[in-house]
Parts: C-alpha cells; sequence; structure tokens
C-alpha cells in the first residue's frame, strides 16, 4: 500500500479530525486542569524541586509528568465526547499509559476495543460509531478498516511519532530497511512498523551490535532470523535486506542507546562501503522525542543528587517510565517503579514492578529517621498522582512513628 498516498487522502476526509478541535478547548483545559493538576507539586517547583515535612525530604524532578503530546491526546479524547455526546465512542487501545486517565474515559462511556489472542477486536464497531486513535498511534491497517467502515476518526496521534512514520516512509522510498530501535510488541512500534515495507526491530545496543556483526562479517542467517522472531517484515532476509539500512526509533527509548545504535551502524557501514558510497547505505534522520529527551536528562541530574531511595510513576506498560527506573538502578539507587498512589500501604508496605519483572510487595522499604526521596514520573502520569503519592509518602512516615494502640 501507498501509505503517504492513504494518509493524504484520509487527511481530506470529511470524517477525520487531526489537528483541527471541535471548539470546546477552554472549557476542556479548565477540566483537566481540575482533574490532573496540583497545587502541591507547583509549590515544590517554585521551591526549587525540593520539599521537606517532617523526616521526608522530597526531590523532584526538573522535568517529569504530562508531556504536550498526552496533554493534547487527552484534550482531543474529552472534545470529541463533548462533541459527539449521542454516539458511541471507541479508543483502539489505552489513550496514555495511565490506568487513572483511562478509567475516567471509560466514565466518561468511552469504551476501549477488546483484545482477543493477541488481536483487536473491531466487530463491535459500527458505521457512524466515533473512533479514537491513542497517542501512540495506530496502524495503516487499522485506520483503513475503520475508514472504509464509515468511521469518525479522531487521531490522537503524537506528532513525534507521525514524524517517524514520515521517516520510515523515506526509507521505504529509497529502498532501505527500516531499523527500528524499539519492543516490536508496543503499540507505538506495531503502528510504525506498519509504514514501513521492509524492517527489523532491534531492541537494545546489543542486538544491533550483533546486527553490524552481521552486516561487516555474514553468519548463520537461519540464526539471524531466530534471534529475531517476530521482530522483522514478511520474507525479510539478512543477506539481502542489511545491505541499505536507515534509522527509526520508538519515541519512549533511551536517547543515548538510539544514537549509539545510528552511530554503530554508520561506522559498520563506513567500513563495509568506504565514504564515497556510504550515503547509498545509511540514512539517519533525528526522530527522538523532546519531551522523553527532557525527562530523561532531568532523571541523570536527579540521580547525581544525594537520596536514599527513588520513586518513579508511570504505568507498568509505560516504555519511558521504564527507561526512567533504568537510570536509577544503573546509579545503584533503591527504586520502585508504581503505576498509582493506590500501591503504598497499608503499613510500611509497597507493591511495585522491579525492572523486567511482574508486580511484587516490599516490606520496610521506607527507611528509619530522616530520608530524602527522589521522585519523577512518566509522561503519561498527571501532577495529581504525583501529589498523591508524596503525601502518602508523608502519611507512612508519621504513622511509623506512632505507637500501636494496645
Amino acid at each position: 500500500m501507498d501509505t503517504r498516498a492513504f494518509r493524504r487522502s484520509l487527511n481530506k476526509s470529511d470524517n477525520y479530525y487531526r489537528n483541527q478541535g471541535f471548539g470546546e478547548k477552554e472549557q476542556i483545559a479548565a477540566q483537566m486542569g481540575d482533574e490532573y493538576q496540583s497545587d502541591l507539586v507547583q509549590t515544590i517547583r517554585n521551591q526549587g524541586y525540593s520539599y521537606t515535612q517532617g523526616d521526608v525530604t522530597i526531590k523532584l524532578a526538573k522535568d517529569f509528568g504530562f508531556c504536550w503530546g498526552v496533554e493534547r491526546a487527552i484534550a482531543m479524547a474529552y472534545e470529541a465526547r463533548q462533541h459527539f455526546p449521542h454516539q458511541r465512542i471507541w479508543i483502539t487501545n489505552e489513550i496514555i499509559h495511565n490506568p487513572g486517565v483511562n478509567e475516567r474515559l471509560q466514565e466518561m462511556n468511552v469504551q476501549f476495543i477488546q483484545v482477543h489472542d493477541d488481536n483487536k477486536d473491531f466487530s463491535v464497531v459500527e458505521p457512524g460509531d466515533v473512533v479514537i486513535l491513542p497517542a501512540f498511534g495506530a496502524s495503516v491497517d487499522e485506520m483503513k478498516l475503520l475508514s472504509d467502515n464509515g468511521c469518525t476518526i479522531v487521531d490522537t496521534t503524537c506528532p513525534w511519532v507521525s514524524k517517524v512514520w514520515t521517516t520510515v516512509e523515506k526509507h521505504k522510498k529509497q529502498a532501505f530497511t527500516s531499523i527500528i530501535h524499539g519492543k516490536y510488541k508496543h503499540e507505538e512500534t506495531v503502528a510504525t512498523k506498519s509504514f514501513a515495507d521492509t524492517y527489523l526491530v532491534v531492541l537494545n545496543l546489543d542486538e544491533a551490535k550483533y546486527v553490524a556483526k552481521y552486516i561487516l562479517n555474514g553468519g548463520d542467517r537461519n540464526e539471524f532470523l531466530a534471534k529475531f522472531a517476530n521482530a522483522y517484515s514478511e520474507g525479510f532476509d539478512p543477506d539481502r535486506d542489511l545491505n541499505a539500512v536507515g534509522i527509526a526509533n520508538q519515541t519512549t527509548m533511551l536517547k543515548g542507546e538510539t544514537e549509539q545504535i545510528g552511530k554503530l551502524l554508520e561506522r559498520t557501514m563506513l567500513k563495509k562501503y568506504g565514504p564515497q558510497t556510504v550515503n547509498d547505505h545509511f540514512s539517519s534522520f533525528n526522530t527522538i522525542c523532546d519531551a522523553t529527551q527532557e525527562r530523561q536528562d532531568a532523571m541523570f541530574e536527579l540521580v547525581d543528587m544525594n537520596m536514599d531511595l527513588m520513586v518513579v510513576i508511570g504505568g507498568f506498560n509505560s516504555s519511558n517510565t521504564t527507561h526512567l527506573q533504568e537510570i536509577a538502578i544503573e546509579r545503584g539507587i533503591p527504586s520502585y517503579h508504581i503505576d498509582s498512589p493506590q500501591r503504598l500501604g497499608p503499613g510500611n508496605q509497597i507493591e511495585h514492578q522491579p525492572l523486567h519483572q511482574t508486580t511484587t510487595v516490599s516490606e520496610d522499604w521506607l527507611p528509619k529517621g530522616k530520608i530524602v526521596v527522589g521522585i519523577t514520573s512518566g509522561a503519561s502520569t498527571p501532577d495529581r498522582s504525583v501529589a498523591e503519592v508524596i503525601q502518602r509518602i508523608f502519611q507512612l512516615k508519621v504513622e511509623l512513628h506512632t505507637p500501636t494502640a494496645v
């Protein structure tokens, strides 16, 4: 399919909404402020991102929480609900990776497409229904299905994600294979690879090094295909399709690692083909999201401070939140990834998700005496959730010093 032509056609449709609003922006902004902002968090910002109460000093990252793309997606979903008060509204996935926000939309009678055996069940969607595409985007096949079905589409895809789509379309035009730094099952990467022709998804620098070695020296083709099973395009052949490659990424991956992968593959192509023809074999565009980069930079600054532990707040399936957690772990700071304030307690317990593991409960996680707690949150976490976590930590520390009644 000519995905660029399809996107242009969709943009001209009367049933497609992306950049134009519905005329309720001011009212929606006030509603979102009431539901998601926090006076406490603003106070901490105003005090140099540090706040002490009792035995607890909170150190906030200087960039955290809702990014512009997330706020835009939620606002568009809220506006759609107001603009289409009597129509059924669906979302093809979570609007963002935040359980509280998604629950709020369900309260507003916005329904979510269910997934069965890794496939979304679009049979429930009828012509004339309104369907919201989430901030991560949707695959070309999903968009075409909805358009052909006569649905009204409200597209909240983050512009940074759309920028990556444009990049892989350029790769396709040049007959380059798109090397996508990301998680092949992640909704954003699923959408991105649908705009590519030939692609390979690499999870990290180690996988990229394996690819670079194969480009230079060849190797066991079957081993390669088994190693990257489910992460390449149909009919992919490493002996044929790695002669010319372009770099793209899932926008929520670690900025530094994406840059390392790009430089590694550029050096690889220089070594194999020489400087005179390297541009015929390698292409790179900057597709790293500003908000992701800013939150990671702020986290690197935060972990350089002297603190006892770190709390990272965001959906357990949030890639950008997971990478913030990685930064703390690499510095050896005791770190807890939670998705909501309800994970704190009862008592001195915390239910959290260790890196690349399932949720677990840790006892006595708050040390005795004076403590410094670093806090950050992913791009899908509202300030109100951050404030509730901070207040809960203050409360738990007071309870630890309160004698139990006999």
